[in-house]
């Protein structure tokens, strides 16, 4: 049985734009935390979501949603990083382009270098959760200037999401019938598991044989929608941010009340030198264990050729002394 502390904490959310205003939305609404202070560079932005949030707290009596600085996260048990250039002010909406959100890191390094210091300090203790892109080269700048491992990335989880949305949606079941994975880089490196993809424990080859799917053009036809989601949504709304907002939100409320839920999640991974996303248990402490599901060969070579691009791409952010 979860205690009041445990299920009733603060959250803080750094980068009050379109994702950080969603996470905050969808924190509020399921997330189960006593306090959600929102800190953004324009204070007065910050004021106006608070404001407009507060509104509705008498429909989440329990919450207290307030602007604040980085001292008002004295005592916070997770700060989420949402602050930060976008795929669309950054010019990665480009689907020919093979850096992806990575074209973002450079600038989005500089945001965290000033952000980091300033969290750890105030809130020592606080798990740190990356939603900004790209997230995990930023988990790992987000470690190091942290000087703790209590760091991690929504990462593949919105992509794993989505996965099985659109698997379940081209077999006409619900996407909670679906098990599937997508695991590495939330980006143009990521690795869909096929190979362990299941429907009611059914391997997906088997029933798209069962129903006469050719497997290659229903995998390639998935990847793409995957892959450029957020892409399709800034075309349409400028922004891909409720999706991630409600992700960002429920690895929140995993976190604030020690559920030990298995999902994706990006942290730094000895054997492969750098973050990655994988199979995770998290609870209070952020990642606890991480769990490397079974790969068919051609799904192993597609995870090392990803984690070898993440290393080296944030290589040069690192200090090596």
């Amino acid at each position: 049985m979860l205690g009041e502390e445990e299920s009733c904490m603060k959250l803080g959310i750094i980068g009050v734009g379109a994702v950080g205003s969603a996470t905050a939305m969808a924190a509020a609404s399921r997330a189960r935390v006593r306090e959600i202070v929102l800190i953004d560079r324009d204070r007065a932005r910050a004021k106006a979501v608070a404001i407009d949030m507060h509104y509705g707290v008498a429909l989440s009596p329990l919450v207290s949603i307030r602007d604040g600085d980085y001292a008002d996260l004295a005592d916070a048990g997770l700060a989420i990083i949402t602050a930060g250039v976008n795929e669309k002010a950054g010019g990665a909406t480009d689907r020919s382009d093979p850096a992806g959100r990575l074209r973002l890191l450079d600038a989005n390094v500089k945001v965290f270098q000033d952000i980091v210091p300033k969290l750890v300090k105030a809130a020592p203790q606080a798990v740190i959760l990356v939603a900004t892109d790209p997230p995990e080269p930023l988990v790992d700048v987000a470690r190091q200037l942290a000087g703790h491992d209590r760091v991690m990335g929504t990462s593949t989880y919105l992509d794993s999401l989505r996965f099985r949305l659109h698997v379940g949606e081209r077999l006409g079941v619900g996407p909670g019938a679906v098990e599937a994975n997508v695991v590495g880089e939330h980006g143009t490196s990521s690795v869909f598991l096929w190979s362990s993809a299941r429907v009611g424990g059914m391997p997906v080859r088997d029933l798209l044989a069962r129903h006469k799917i050719e497997f290659d053009a229903f995998r390639k036809a998935v990847e793409q929608d995957v892959r450029f989601a957020n892409i399709t949504i800034i075309e349409g709304i400028g922004a891909s941010q409720y999706g991630i907002g409600m992700v960002s939100a429920r690895v929140a409320e995993v976190i604030l009340r020690n559920e030990h839920a298995v999902f994706p999640a990006g942290s730094y991974n000895a054997r492969f030198g750098t973050t990655v996303s994988l199979p995770s248990i998290v609870g209070h402490q952020g990642v606890i264990e991480v769990l490397e599901p079974a790969m068919s060969d051609e799904e192993k070579r597609g995870l090392e050729l990803s984690a070898a691009r993440l290393k080296e791409t944030v290589r040069k952010y690192l200090r090596t002394s």
